[in-house]
């Protein structure tokens, strides 16, 4: 059975690692991008996924925005710079993580923990200030860069706020907040959010059926094999095997687009990938020697 959950989690992972380049495929804006591309996966999910139906409360709501928020920064930093730079600064995640957690959820800030930071930090700098001249699939580096940086802290808000959920009591017969609640809500707070400012628009037949892939396959399809993997691949092993989503997003831009990262962003991933992997592997010992 674990067998079957790595690879329903290594197809989530290869799934999201598609959305840069498929984002940079449609014609459309940022816009109407991310919010086509979000209604379309938070239906999907509520249609398919009964998790995604139940548990809605005001804890679940306040996770949604955040997580909206993550959705819609992504795509906007993918449609102005690079799909590594994209998915590498979002990466950044950890860091805000490691800053926000002991205020937010209480968590003790271990010295190996600052060493992480440093190198989060290191790499972050590598892809901001190792970002290449503007291009066609990457027109404005620098803004898209700082959207990407916001996306990391939003992501990682999302992350905390899912953590959170799993912590919180209700009452006897009450139902707990969803996670798989929030990122249904999530989506359609964002497809709700960048509609006003995506009309009018026209998308051609291949941007919709981009937009449905999106939506129905590199979101929805990616959370509902997450989803069940979960169940059978201790959370480690999950997250190591879903670093392989910024491992193969810059490839996908560079094989279907052309797009070539740089030496200095490469360095920079290279950095923040590496710190990721190696507290995880830290907490897992951690969690190891204290069941032991």
């Amino acid at each position: 059975m674990r067998a079957a959950g790595r690879l329903e989690v290594l197809g989530a992972a290869l799934l999201f690692s598609t959305g840069g380049a498929a984002i940079k495929a449609t014609t459309l804006g940022a816009w109407p991008v991310a919010g086509l591309r979000s209604g379309i996966a938070g239906l999907v999910l509520l249609l398919l996924v009964p998790q995604a139906r139940r548990g809605w409360r005001r804890e679940t709501a306040l996770v949604a925005a955040a997580y909206a928020a993550t959705l819609t920064l992504f795509v906007a930093a993918n449609k102005l710079t690079t799909s590594a730079n994209a998915i590498f600064l979002q990466s950044t995640a950890p860091l805000y993580l490691l800053l926000l957690g002991p205020w937010l959820l209480r968590e003790r800030l271990r010295r190996a923990d600052l060493a992480v930071a440093a190198a989060v930090l290191a790499g972050f700098a590598c892809v901001v200030l190792g970002s290449a001249a503007p291009v066609r699939t990457a027109p404005d580096p620098a803004t898209g860069n700082a959207l990407a940086a916001a996306s990391g802290l939003a992501y990682a808000v999302t992350l905390l706020g899912l953590r959170w959920l799993g912590t919180r009591k209700v009452a006897p017969g009450e139902a707990p907040p969803s996670g798989v609640g929030a990122v249904a809500l999530g989506n359609l707070l964002a497809f709700a959010a960048c509609l006003p400012f995506a009309l009018p628009m026209a998308p051609t037949a291949t941007d919709w059926a981009v937009l449905t892939y999106l939506g129905v396959a590199q979101i929805a399809l990616a959370y509902f094999l997450l989803t069940r993997g979960m169940t059978q691949v201790p959370a480690l092993e999950a997250s190591l095997l879903l670093l392989l989503e910024p491992a193969l997003n810059p490839a996908w831009s560079w094989l279907l687009l052309g797009e070539r990262p740089g030496a200095w962003p490469a360095v920079g991933g290279v950095l923040i990938l590496g710190a990721t992997t190696w507290r995880a592997m830290r907490a897992g010992a951690r969690t190891d020697d204290a069941e032991g």
